[in-house]
């Protein structure tokens, strides 16, 4: 059994690099990598050309040929792109067997999570349609029409992957005028991938709301699901598995309603007021027509209680 020796960087942009591949508590955005199989020409070409240009600037792309089979051997496609630190991946190829072939794939820990091989039966590419498009880094948003997204365990995995492979930096808030780009996804009754993508227009409507029309930009694809290689159920658990300083701990007597403010309950013990020193402090001092309109009052409360005792001696002498 060979020992396993750990390089220690020697430059500190050596250092620098490592450091950044370390596990860290927020990931930064996650990187593709483009790269072609023996031969790559065609519909599969202008595939990925189109989605380097969806995905910038968060790609890499690999001019050479590699002779890759990733469903037979995946180690050295894990090593390139182990290499490239990226964390998903596009192989295209094609051949007599398997024309217009296309593997969309992710990584866990420099492993192989989920694979998928998707056949294109029908292209249409981005500078076929002469319409006005959108820019390079605008987010897309994602629709996923048809209710076998989520029958099967491939489906949901497909899903999730290509909600990764579009997904750029995360967001807290969405403005209505920076959403400018759709992309649909359909799963007909023949298990046939649809892809279409929209140009979000928006039209005066009288109201406050405006009125919403689509325009198709490109690119249009048809794909078949050929060949599937998902993870099982206790490495894709552990994939999703969140650090302890990024879950959020329920705070006693602390509580949120819909609007998003914060309301909290404090607790006090009982107050004894007889021992609370209050004869020096100048605020509660009485002032002196209270102090005249006490005595008065005490004054008239000893005449009326005078007054009743004498009444009950007269009773009690008349008796």
């Amino acid at each position: 059994m060979s020992l396993l020796r750990i390089r220690k960087p020697k430059t500190r942009k050596g250092k620098k690099v490592l450091l950044a591949r370390e596990p860290q508590l927020v990931e930064n955005a996650r990187v593709m990598l483009f790269l072609d199989g023996r031969k790559c020409g065609g519909d599969v070409k202008l595939c990925m050309k189109d989605l380097q240009q969806l995905r910038k600037p968060l790609v890499k792309v690999l001019s050479r040929n590699n002779d890759i089979s990733p469903f037979e051997d995946p180690s050295s496609l894990e090593f390139l792109v182990q290499k490239n630190d990226c964390a998903l991946f596009a192989f295209g190829s094609t051949s007599k067997k398997r024309p217009n072939n296309l593997i969309l794939g992710r990584l866990f820990e420099n492993e192989i999570l989920d694979m998928v091989e998707l056949g294109i039966k029908q292209y249409k590419a981005l500078p076929d349609f002469k319409t006005e498009k959108i820019g390079t880094c605008v987010k897309p948003c994602l629709v996923f029409n048809g209710s076998k997204w989520s029958q099967t365990d491939e489906l949901r995995r497909l899903r999730n992957l290509l909600t990764d492979t579009f997904q750029k930096d995360n967001i807290e808030a969405i403005r209505l005028q920076g959403i400018e780009h759709v992309i649909s996804f359909t799963c007909t009754e023949d298990m046939t991938i649809l892809m279409r993508s929209y140009k979000i227009l928006l039209k005066k409507s009288g109201q406050r709301t405006p009125r919403i029309e689509l325009m198709e930009i490109g690119p249009s694809a048809d794909f078949s699901i050929r060949r599937t290689k998902i993870a099982s159920e206790d490495f894709y658990k552990l994939s999703r598995k969140q650090p302890k300083e990024l879950k959020v701990t329920k705070t006693k007597n602390i509580s949120r309603d819909e609007l998003g403010n914060t309301h909290g309950r404090i607790h006090i013990g009982k107050q004894e007021l007889d021992k609370i020193q209050t004869r020096r402090v100048k605020g509660l001092k009485k002032t002196p027509e209270q102090k005249r309109d006490n005595r008065q009052k005490k004054k008239e409360l000893l005449k009326v209680a005078a007054k009743e005792i004498l009444i009950e001696k007269e009773q009690t002498k008349s008796s």
